[in-house]
């Protein structure tokens, strides 16, 4: 079943696109989305995601499941940083701050690794709850608490809190999100039909073109960072995903999560913010060497999640439903 799933997803036109981002960097191509475009792409994705799980929201209503799962997206996102920070003690020599830093990253979560799961599972007609939108949103920011505890006075800021709270909270992909989540909730059924091509049917499109700039990010990172990805670092980069995958497996079983949204709980536990941490720490760890934690995110494990990780996940959560 999982290489089924494998060779349908290696083949699905987000995938591809992304290969092709990659191939265009590492040959170093001139070709290049322009700042802007990216920008737009990024708050698009995330109001369709908000939208569409708003709309489902509003058809399926809150069940009793959803404060439960909710209380577990925050739970992973607040311990997994420390989980993250022993096996970096016992994989690399980064330091406390740098150790502190990475783990943030890999607590909070992808909200692009988050669309394209999305789509997937949607393909396969295992599509997950509404409200895990809102699950995502709640798991953006915890990690960051845990990175800054982690840090101590290794580094981190003491009078900057305020300036913090506005970047973990008022983070632009965080309030279009949460904010086209309500949208979709609570808008008249009939006036939310007339924007559902643009923000519903173009998604996909929209999303290929979206990945074909995480592409060329990527491969530019690897390409670029060669030297500080020792065999440590690598070896983290793709040994936490499936650990954090996991612990939200364990935690949706309990729950009664469809297999949808449990292959959803697990990618976000198995994914690695690229957005929210690293706008923080610029913040709250000045010191901390970010390069290192977003050539791991992004150049190995988003790709990881992307071609191996998304159909491992769901085999798993499929065969234990």
């Amino acid at each position: 079943m999982f290489f089924d799933i494998a060779l349908q997803n290696l083949a699905s036109p987000p995938v591809l696109f992304f290969a092709i981002g990659a191939a265009a960097s590492f040959a170093r191509s001139d070709l290049a989305v322009p700042d802007q475009v990216a920008r737009l792409l990024s708050l698009y994705l995330m109001m369709s995601i908000g939208f569409r799980g708003g709309l489902e929201i509003a058809h399926q209503g809150v069940g009793p499941t959803l404060a439960g799962t909710l209380a577990a997206g925050v739970l992973l996102s607040f311990a997994m940083p420390f989980l993250a920070e022993r096996l970096l003690c016992l994989l690399t020599r980064l330091g406390p701050v740098d150790r502190a830093a990475v783990a943030g990253h890999y607590g909070s979560i992808s909200a692009v690794t988050l669309a394209a799961v999305l789509v997937v599972t949607s393909q396969l007609a295992i599509p997950a709850d509404g409200f895990m939108v809102a699950v995502a949103a709640a798991m953006e920011t915890p990690a960051i608490l845990a990175c800054l505890l982690l840090a101590g006075g290794g580094g981190a800021r003491r009078h900057s809190g305020r300036q913090l709270l506005r970047e973990v909270f008022l983070n632009g992909s965080v309030v279009v999100l949460i904010g086209a989540l309500v949208v979709g909730t609570v808008a008249n059924p009939r006036a939310a039909a007339t924007v559902k091509p643009f923000l519903v049917d173009l998604f996909p499109g929209f999303l290929c073109l979206f990945l074909l700039e995480m592409g060329l990010i990527a491969g530019r990172g690897l390409r670029d960072s060669r030297a500080s990805l020792t065999p440590g670092i690598l070896a983290f980069a793709l040994l936490m995903p499936p650990l954090g995958a996991l612990l939200g497996l364990g935690l949706a079983l309990p729950l009664g999560l469809s297999a949808g949204s449990t292959v959803v709980l697990m990618t976000l536990a198995a994914s690695a913010s690229y957005i929210a941490v690293p706008a923080a720490l610029r913040i709250a760890l000045p010191q901390a060497n970010l390069a290192v934690a977003l050539t791991m995110s992004i150049g190995v494990t988003f790709p990881f999640n992307l071609l191996i990780g998304i159909p491992l996940y769901i085999g798993i959560a499929e065969a234990v439903r």
